[in-house]
């Protein structure tokens, strides 16, 4: 009984995010899912993107916590339209699911907008196993997590379309095996793109830039 629960509840997920996907093609917003563990520097990252790319791709921001508008607090400050969505409401969820992004979506301003991130709850399981409606998923590491991420959580390397590899300015004070990890990320998704990059520092930026230009421009539908 307890998997036909589960099981109900991802199918109307994955309705709900299906209706979500026709709704942004309709509006031509490619809508990017940015997931990680908590402290990876996504809101960083975030932050960095789009100082660089709000010249050019008209940019907003859905923010999941469960808890707190700090990062929404933050992205705000770089002029885009943010809209937080706390999940202690209903529960502390730890992750956001195709309904949250539907009543969020509903209180952003779209017109015009041409990328939407999700900035999802930090945790490398759940936000996994739920579709929201995005084009793309990325999962954001840091150098201070440890080589063994992809191995041990492999199913969000899996589903990811590109990874970011974050702080790799700490990379000289850090036992840290930078190919190990690249090679494990190989085991679990060959093939799938990896943005080595330093947010606090500004490092790395070009490919990462380069990437969402291109995926923008490919899958964004006319309007």
């Amino acid at each position: 009984m307890e998997i036909k629960v589960v099981r109900k509840v991802l199918d109307v997920n994955e309705r709900m995010a299906q209706q979500n996907r026709e709704y942004f093609t309709k509006q031509g917003i490619y809508v990017l899912n940015i997931m990680s563990s908590p402290g990876s520097g996504k809101t960083t990252l975030l932050e960095k993107t789009l100082a660089r790319i709000s010249s050019e791709i008209k940019s907003a921001v859905i923010v999941g916590d469960i808890c707190t508008t700090n990062d929404a607090d933050r992205l705000a400050k770089t002029g885009v339209s943010v809209v937080q969505v706390n999940t202690d409401e209903f529960g502390g969820d730890c992750h956001l699911a195709a309904h949250v992004i539907e009543k969020a979506a509903g209180q952003l301003d779209l017109k015009g907008i041409d990328l939407l991130f999700v900035e999802n709850v930090g945790n490398l399981v759940c936000p996994a196993e739920f579709d929201i409606g995005e084009n793309a998923k990325v999962v954001v590491i840091s150098v201070t997590e440890g080589e063994d991420k992809p191995l041990k959580y492999p199913l969000m390397f899996r589903v990811c379309d590109a990874a970011v590899l974050n702080k790799i300015d700490l990379l000289p004070y850090l036992d840290y095996e930078r190919n190990a990890v690249l090679e494990n990320i190989k085991k679990v998704h060959p093939g799938m793109p990896v943005f080595e990059i330093s947010a606090t520092k500004g490092i790395g930026f070009e490919p990462w830039i380069k990437w969402l230009r291109n995926q923008v421009n490919r899958k964004k539908a006319p309007r």
